[in-house]
């Protein structure tokens, strides 16, 4: 009877909290809005971030390891805070809509005639290269090269590019300093074992002095989503210890989860498992689960869980993969699924990725499964 009485309990509690809906939508509103500057490298965005988590983790009423949520680190970084301008035929272009520079490029003033090296790509001199695009996709360079490379998007150019402007400032950051956030609510009677929640916080930043990247789903949601399981945990400690994670410098390469494993604010050895948020905002064509073929008896009571309450329509299987911050985990022996969502808007990695048009379809659903998993495994 007791049994039962606290199942109903937590079925009471969880929906309460999952349906709680606005604050989740709030978090996205916020961490993608343009004070923050698309939680990068220009603008103090990335640091407004992680101050903003660590101020929720202390209203939540998350416990920091030690005597701050914060662990530091460098990285070097190459950055476009300035100059953004490129001029094709003397018709100006707008950023991240009609072009992107690549990430990895240096500055350039230049104007000059552009040769065709084949049907999709272009010289205009040694130092500058064109490239047409289906789709502008940016991303985070951890150095500088020789050339600069512009990508065009195909379906905004309405001329054959014959002549270029280009005018873009980029600079440099050999030790760009980030933190990733760490909190915890203490377990009641095994606060040794640990279950982890985690998400990356940053995202792409600034390409220019007037346009940013907002990072909805990519991962404003992931985020939003550990936040509002913290609210949840913390309102309801249980057995285990359960910790959240918010990692910096995903985008840069997973730097900011490596440095957490090789500098651990716990023993690795005590996680239990792990549950890595990244790309959560959408979910009418259902999930993936990497790692479901590394762990498939998590992956069997996962879908178990799933079937029984109907929360997803469909959760797919995939086996180990370093695409986000779950693989350094992993490679170190720790039981470890990485969970995205499938379907809804296609934005990624553009200027595309915004809160009005990210759905937060199964947002619910996901936060009880999660919750009904964790449940699971302290059982």
């Amino acid at each position: 009877m007791k049994r039962f009485c606290f199942f109903i309990f937590l079925f009471c509690a969880v929906n309460s909290f999952a349906q709680d809906s606005t604050y989740t939508r709030n978090i996205i509103n916020t961490l993608t809005s343009k004070a923050f500057w698309g939680r990068g490298y220009t603008k103090d965005g990335m640091k407004k971030a992680a101050d903003y988590i660590a101020d929720a983790y202390q209203k939540i009423g998350l416990s920091p390891m030690g005597k701050t949520y914060k662990q530091t680190f460098n990285f070097p970084v190459n950055t476009f805070p300035g100059k953004m301008m490129v001029s094709i035929n003397g018709k100006k272009l707008i950023p991240g809509e009609d072009f992107i520079v690549n990430n990895e490029s240096p500055g350039i003033k230049q104007k000059a005639n552009l040769t065709p090296i084949d049907s999709l790509n272009y010289q205009a001199t040694p130092s500058l290269i064109i490239s047409l695009k289906d789709k502008l996709t940016w991303s985070v360079a951890t150095g500088v090269g020789d050339v600069t490379t512009i990508q065009l998007s195909k379906k905004r150019l309405t001329s054959v590019p014959k002549e270029i402007s280009v005018d873009i400032e980029n600079k440099f950051i050999p030790n760009f300093q980030a933190a990733n956030i760490f909190g915890l609510v203490k377990g009641t009677k095994y606060p040794d074992s640990l279950l982890i929640i985690t998400a990356h916080y940053d995202h792409l930043g600034g390409m220019g002095a007037n346009t940013y990247f907002p990072g909805a789903n990519d991962n404003a949601a992931g985020v939003a989503t550990l936040l509002s399981l913290a609210k949840y945990y913390a309102a309801h400690p249980q057995p285990y210890s359960i910790g959240f994670i918010c990692f910096a410098a995903e985008e840069a390469g997973l730097l900011g989860s490596r440095y957490f494993v090789e500098n651990p604010l716990v023993s690795l050895g005590k996680i239990k498992f792990l549950i890595n948020l990244d790309l959560v905002g959408t979910g009418a064509a259902g999930m993936t689960v990497v790692n479901a073929a590394v762990y498939p008896k998590a992956f069997a009571m996962l879908n178990a869980i799933n079937n029984k309450n109907h929360y997803i329509s469909k959760i797919n299987s995939r086996g180990k993969a370093a695409n986000s911050d779950h693989y350094f985990f992993t490679e170190k022996g720790v039981p470890a699924f990485f969970i995205y969502t499938q379907g809804g808007p296609s934005a990624y990695h553009d200027i595309f990725d915004k809160p009005d048009t990210l759905p937060l379809t199964k947002y619910k659903d996901l936060f009880k499964l999660i919750v009904s998993f964790n449940q699971e495994l302290m059982e």
